[in-house]
Order: C-alpha cells, then sequence, then structure tokens
C-alpha cells in the first residue's frame, strides 16, 4: 500500500455501512459517559469525542476527585478505559449487539469504581430507536474498515486544525458529534443569531437553538448516509444570508445540496485530486469566504493576519 492509499483509503459506503452504524452507536454511549459527567460547555462542545493517534477519546472526564477516560482503539480495536488513579481495562472490539458492548462498557466502569448512569436512549436517530440496553440485535465489526474510517478522519483533523489557525475570532475546537456522527469545527461572527427552528430526531430543540445561538459557518467530515450515500466535506453557514446558494465554491467537484442546505464535495473527488490537501482547504476556505462575505462579517478583525508572532 502506498502512503497516499494508506493516508487516504478507499472508503464506499456500501462497503462497511453495518460496521458504520456500529460505531456511532457505540460512540453515542462513550459521549453519554462524557456528558453525564461533564459541566455544560456552551454550544455543547463538553459532550464530543477527539481525534487520536489510534481512533477517538473522550478526553478526561471529571469523576469526584479522579478523572477517567475512555479512547476507541481503531488500530488494536479494543476499548481503553483508563484511570487517573492508574488503573486500566481494555475491552476487545468485536462484532455483537449494542446491548453488549453496552454492559462490557458499564462494567468495566465499575470495576474501576465508577458508576455513570446515561440516558441509554439514542440520539439524532429516527423512531423508533432501542434503548442501548435493549439493543439485541446483531451488529457487524468490520476492523479493517474501522481502521480506514479512523485514518481518514485523522487527514480530516489535520485539515481542520490548519484552517482553524486562520481565524482568531470564536471558533470551536476541531471535534466528532457522536450524533451525526460528524468531525466538524465551526467558526462565529460574533453576532447573535435568529432561534433556530431545532427539529433533530431525539433531540431537544433547546439544545439544537443553544447550538446555533449565534452565526457560524460550520464545516465537517461526514461519512454520509440516507439521501446522501457516500462520504462527503461539508460546508454550511447558519442562518443561511442571501445568494450562499449560489456562490461560487472550489473545486470544481464541490455543489450545493438543496435538501441539506450545504455544500458538498464528496471524498471520492478529494482522494482523485492531485493534491487532496489543497483540494480540501480549497472547499474550506472558499465556502467560507461565500459565508462571511454575504453575511457581511468583520473578516478584518476575525481573521489572522499574517503569520502568528
Amino acid at each position: 500500500m502506498d502512503d497516499r492509499e494508506q493516508a487516504w483509503p478507499a472508503l464506499p459506503l456500501e462497503a462497511w455501512s453495518g460496521t458504520h452504524a456500529t460505531l456511532h452507536l457505540w460512540t453515542q454511549i462513550l459521549g453519554k459517559i462524557r456528558l453525564a459527567q461533564t459541566p455544560w460547555v456552551n454550544h455543547s462542545w463538553h459532550v464530543t469525542l477527539y481525534v487520536t493517534a489510534r481512533g477517538l477519546t473522550t478526553s478526561p472526564i471529571p469523576l469526584g476527585g479522579r478523572s477517567i477516560e475512555l479512547e476507541l482503539d481503531l488500530v488494536a480495536h479494543e476499548l481503553s478505559v483508563l484511570c487517573s488513579d492508574g488503573r486500566a481495562t481494555r475491552l476487545p472490539l468485536r462484532a455483537e449487539p449494542v446491548a453488549s458492548f453496552y454492559a462490557r462498557v458499564m462494567e468495566a466502569l465499575r470495576g474501576l469504581g465508577a458508576t455513570v448512569k446515561i440516558v441509554k436512549r439514542p440520539n439524532e436517530l429516527p423512531d423508533p430507536v432501542v434503548p442501548f440496553d435493549q439493543d439485541q440485535a446483531p451488529r457487524e465489526y468490520d476492523p479493517e474498515y474501522a481502521n480506514r474510517y479512523w485514518r481518514v478522519l485523522v487527514q480530516a483533523d489535520r485539515l481542520f486544525k490548519r484552517f482553524r489557525a486562520g481565524f482568531i475570532g470564536k471558533c470551536s475546537p476541531v471535534h466528532f458529534f457522536w450524533g451525526a456522527p460528524d468531525l466538524a469545527v465551526t467558526r462565529f461572527s460574533g453576532r447573535t443569531a435568529p432561534p433556530h427552528p431545532g427539529g433533530v430526531p431525539n433531540l431537544p430543540d433547546r439544545v439544537t437553538r443553544e447550538a446555533y445561538s449565534h452565526e457560524v459557518s460550520s464545516c465537517g467530515f461526514w461519512a454520509g448516509g440516507g439521501p446522501v450515500p457516500h462520504p462527503v466535506f461539508y460546508s454550511y453557514a447558519y442562518p443561511e444570508p442571501p445568494g450562499f446558494a449560489e456562490a461560487a465554491v472550489a473545486p470544481a467537484g464541490a455543489a450545493w445540496n438543496a435538501d441539506l442546505r450545504e455544500f458538498l464535495l464528496p471524498y471520492d473527488v478529494v482522494r482523485a485530486s492531485a493534491s487532496p490537501d489543497d483540494t480540501v482547504l480549497a472547499f474550506l476556505q472558499s465556502t467560507y469566504e461565500a459565508a462571511a462575505t454575504l453575511a457581511k462579517w468583520d473578516r478584518a478583525a476575525l481573521e489572522r493576519q499574517g503569520p502568528p508572532r
């Protein structure tokens, strides 16, 4: 395997949709553990996971005078459950019902002296949804595609951080939201936004409205699903300024999706390009510039002028 294929592997959703669905629910369990133990941070930034050199992590979660951390290792294919007192447990990742995975995680936490209660109902999935501890349906886990997914997240994380560095206004971390699930980074104009209509499946409208309390230009990577049956980079603005959908953006493979109200850049266009880095960065920058210019953001005050000192 050459270096380019290693960094930008093929990721056709139809080849690993079952594994993707499994990872989606597993990351929701980990994210809800963080949510249950972490003080609320604006825009729900306290619930996210982060890309690591081996997978996805909760980062340290407060637990009284200690902290715990859960890392989904997609290289060794195990879940590491670590405690600041030096104790650790590692659980192999395997094809099993969600209820079995949930039970193993909670038992591992109890073994470290941590009893954590979470809301067991999955979020951002259409009804009917089954609570984690009752989901006995067989589930797939393909280590090869789980690892490919992580490798793509590594590249997206790297480029999003590079893009983020050009903005000195309020900006989110680069983080993995387990609801969709997607890796995202969001820039803010500093101005308040009109109330968001809400409407996310199995998520209180107040959460969505708080998340979009201020004007944003947001971009991310999504493995796809539903009306978009392939992986994509995306970019959108809230509120959407007039003319945004008609804006000229780069590269040539990027297009406006009227159903999602987002610009989408297929991952396969990135893989096939002469320079995947330049292709992704052109998409991020051009869609942000379209949003910020049309919405009359104070770009001179919000963007880094020249190299950092």
